[in-house]
């Protein structure tokens, strides 16, 4: 069972609730100088020149004034909460800006993505969380972006792993 506040039962709850559930996405690679920070709601002006909006969150460290999360039109599939399936998500960037999709297209490895799911009302709170997830694919077209990102799969685990050795599990061999 998902833990959630409060404030999101209720708007849960509400038959109609000003309360605005917000994603935001941290994509990290070793080719990059700065994470790639994104928002599924424009919350507020970050600037004026050029126009953009965006979310000030402290989400995976982030500092709330130089580091916001830029808005973007995005459309998510969250990873289900089903404890037999693997943690899949898959994300569509829609008119993405020229810039992030230089970024996006840049990366040839898999970069990690943190997802986190919080209210516009309250940022900093986190609802939902999904970590170190991997961006397995993109694929592209003039209009959108799709980014298919799931778990480092099961197969890729080393086999056998750590070994019960007298230096590692000393208690074990008296």
């Amino acid at each position: 069972m998902r833990r959630i506040s409060l404030n999101q039962r209720l708007s849960h709850d509400a038959h109609t609730s000003e309360e605005i559930e917000v994603a935001l996405f941290h994509i990290e690679h070793e080719d990059l100088s700065d994470p790639v920070r994104l928002s599924t709601d424009p919350t507020e002006r970050l600037s004026d020149d050029p126009l953009a909006y965006g979310t000030r969150s402290t989400f995976n460290g982030a500092n709330p004034v130089s580091q916001p999360f830029q808005f973007v039109l995005v459309s998510t599939d969250m990873p289900s909460d089903l404890e037999e399936a693997p943690a899949e998500a898959t994300l569509v960037l829609e008119n993405v800006t020229r810039g992030i999709a230089d970024v996006l297209q840049m990366i040839t490895t898999q970069a990690s993505v943190h997802m986190a799911l919080v209210l516009a009302s309250s940022p900093n709170q986190i609802e939902a969380e999904y970590r170190d997830l991997k961006l397995v694919r993109a694929e592209g077209n003039a209009s959108e972006i799709t980014l298919f990102l799931s778990r480092q799969p099961i197969e890729e685990e080393s086999f056998p792993s750590v070994r019960m050795t007298k230096q590692r599990f000393p208690g074990l061999h008296r």
